[in-house]
């Protein structure tokens, strides 16, 4: 192919090409996230301080399927604060870039692709082409459990969780923001573990006896992981080290003997 005919000159012009249409593409998604703020923070962001939001309607709908089910968690608000002045100004410049890059995941994932295939012999662009494809479906998956799930329920717990009544919680939207972000970055990209498994299996490095053999020890390097992603408390810890697991499984069998 044309592609593996080039010079390393060539393969790092390539290279440039494909980061610089990665950055345009940021921008762009950055800008239009930008401008639509008060949906960004509104409806999306601070949606889970409260309530009404959507995980606690439905296990509340859920709960009235039941009777013996109380599921509906009692009415609360979490207020925030800023104490810095340019903190608001900052986090919406920032939200905007993270933002941005889970919308234009899929396409960077894309460009990776693109630039990584002529590489590849035939066979191994079929099978690294479907891992590439799963890896953008498993990317929203991590970060749709972590909104949905873990992030609500760790910010009830943890926001209204008082050590006495003479100390009142007064949480920052800076650390607000940054533990959502971080979460579901972090549960993103940990999804990944299938893709990358299956890519490890196809090279040789791994296969189906060795994580059934090291089942046991992946469960206490998974919790530590879960640990380390979520915030201080058993329950969000929990929450995520059970798709984690369940990931691990799938991961098992997705290797290719």
């Amino acid at each position: 192919m044309k592609d593996k005919e080039l010079t390393f000159w060539g393969h790092l012009e390539a290279f440039r090409q494909m980061l610089f249409r990665m950055i345009i593409a940021l921008v762009a998604l950055m800008v239009i996230v930008f401008l639509c703020k008060s949906f960004v923070f509104d409806t999306l962001i601070l949606a889970p301080r409260s309530s009404e939001f959507i995980l606690y309607r439905w296990l509340c709908a859920l709960g009235n399927q039941f009777p013996w089910a109380d599921m509906c968690p009692e009415p609360f608000h979490i207020d925030l604060i800023n104490i810095n002045l340019s903190s608001q100004f900052i986090i919406h410049l920032s939200s905007s870039f993270w933002i941005a890059l889970i919308l234009g995941f899929p396409y960077l994932v894309w460009e990776l692709w693109r630039f990584i295939a002529p590489a590849l012999y035939p066979k191994e662009q079929r099978s690294v082409k479907y891992a590439f494809f799963f890896s953008s479906l498993l990317f929203y998956a991590g970060v749709a459990v972590a909104y949905f799930l873990i992030f609500p329920f760790a910010l009830q717990f943890l926001g209204s969780y008082q050590v006495s009544a003479e100390v009142k919680n007064q949480i920052s939207l800076q650390s607000y923001i940054s533990t959502l972000t971080s979460l579901v970055l972090a549960m993103g990209i940990v999804f990944e573990f299938p893709v990358l498994v299956h890519i490890l299996s196809r090279i040789g490095i791994v296969n189906r006896a060795m994580l059934r053999k090291y089942r046991r020890h992946a469960i206490v390097a998974l919790l530590i992981l879960a640990a380390i992603i979520t915030p201080a408390d058993i329950f969000s810890m929990i929450l995520a080290a059970i798709p984690l697991y369940l990931l691990y499984e799938i991961s098992i069998l997705t290797c290719k003997s």
